[in-house]
């Protein structure tokens, strides 16, 4: 099993009352539920994946996943809505009583080669179920006839056990981002991985997938609401090239984006894969913003003008307090003056305008200048003017 428990959050009390006899009732009370059932039209269908997973444990879950033994999109096409289909895995997704429904054809898939894309055919439900990443994600609920609990695989064992385990030795060969989506779900449920599953994970070679595959992964995990026992779950495991101590970064990000200003200045999900993932270009800037000492406003904000906000909190998290200032405060300074005025002034359009704002934007920043007469004095005075 993985590391300390101090590494992922704590175990959901949802977890002391898991109850499979509770399932089917749980399941008829899902949103978009009924139409879907409504629909059918003598297809086998079942709620799969993560919505099963998440009702067992009494979490709420976004979407709905459904596996069809039959035709996915033509089901989708009768709930009324406008389908995206996706011919080559026989996939539509629809939006239905304001949930989104993935619809899947029951597949199996075969990987050519590692960290491939699956080649897929049409298969029965078990066979479906046995191509997915982990055993609490590899349960079914019919959703005609009976609603019993399907778990072929021990998921629910491994709810009730607080565990993550592969469903066959060869799964992070086939499909390295795997391992990245373990990380995800043990920080998410607080889980710990099954000691089979953990040896398996020094299989993961994530070179064989693309790039965009991996940041896929990467900004999931960065959305989540625990995000950094993810990623310094990844740094033990040597993956994706995050380093030790990405945790207490993004704990410190955390506190950064809990001050004032700092919310409407940094997206927490982009900022959290921008410091949780190595970029050298991020760290340069944000050292050469954290080394500086402003000594004015106006020296500050240019400084920070115009950078990205994550860089902006790097910096802040690397110990550039005066950034608090500028989020809060001097980003918003505006002048009373425009353009316009200078050129009523008799200042000729061009770079000399340009000049003059800049040193009124300046000298406003830095007190020098107060209300509109100053502001237009200083501009001029910049510009070259009268």
């Amino acid at each position: 099993m993985v590391g300390k428990r101090s590494a992922v959050a704590e175990m959901p009390a949802s977890r002391e009352n898991i109850d499979p006899a509770e399932i089917g009732e749980r399941v008829a009370r899902l949103p978009g539920i009924p139409a879907v059932r409504a629909a059918l039209a003598g297809e086998r269908a079942y709620l799969v994946g993560g919505a099963v997973r998440d009702l067992l444990l009494g979490l709420e879950h976004p979407d709905l996943d459904v596996a069809v033994e039959g035709d996915a999109p033509a089901l989708a096409a009768r709930l009324g809505a406008d389908p995206v289909a996706h011919e080559r895995f026989s996939t539509a997704t629809v939006t239905v009583d304001g949930v989104r429904v993935d619809l899947a054809a029951t597949r199996a898939e075969r990987y050519p080669r590692p960290g491939a894309l699956p080649e897929v055919e049409p298969a029965p439900l078990r066979r479906d179920l046995a191509r997915r990443d982990f055993a609490i994600n590899a349960m079914a609920v019919p959703l005609a006839g009976r609603p019993e609990l399907i778990d072929p695989h021990g998921g629910l064992d491994d709810l009730r056990a607080g565990l993550i385990s592969a469903l066959h030795p060869e799964s992070f060969v086939d499909d390295p981002t795997r391992a990245l989506r373990a990380a995800r779900y043990a920080a998410r449920l607080g889980f710990e991985i099954e000691t089979e599953t953990f040896k398996l994970l020094a299989y993961a070679d994530l070179g064989t997938v693309s790039r965009e595959r991996v940041e896929a992964e990467l900004r999931r995990l960065a959305a989540e609401a625990n995000a950094p026992a993810g990623f310094e779950l990844l740094a033990r495991w040597g993956l994706a090239g995050i380093d030790e101590g990405v945790g207490a970064r993004l704990e410190a990000l955390r506190e950064v984006l809990a001050r004032p200003g700092w919310s409407g200045v940094v997206d927490l999900a982009e900022a959290t894969y921008a410091l949780g993932v190595p970029d050298p270009q991020l760290e340069a800037g944000a050292l050469r913003l954290s080394s500086a000492g402003p000594s004015t406003a106006s020296e500050a904000a240019a400084l920070a003008r115009g950078r990205e906000p994550a860089e902006l909190a790097a910096a802040r998290v690397a110990g550039a307090a005066w950034l608090d200032e500028y989020v809060q405060e001097w980003r918003h300074v505006r002048l009373e003056i425009s353009g316009a005025d200078l050129m009523a002034a008799g200042i000729p359009e061009g770079p000399a305008v340009g000049r003059g704002l800049a040193a009124a934007l300046d000298a406003k920043l830095d007190g020098r200048a107060s209300g509109r007469e100053e502001e237009l004095r200083v501009a001029l005075a910049a510009a070259g003017g009268p």
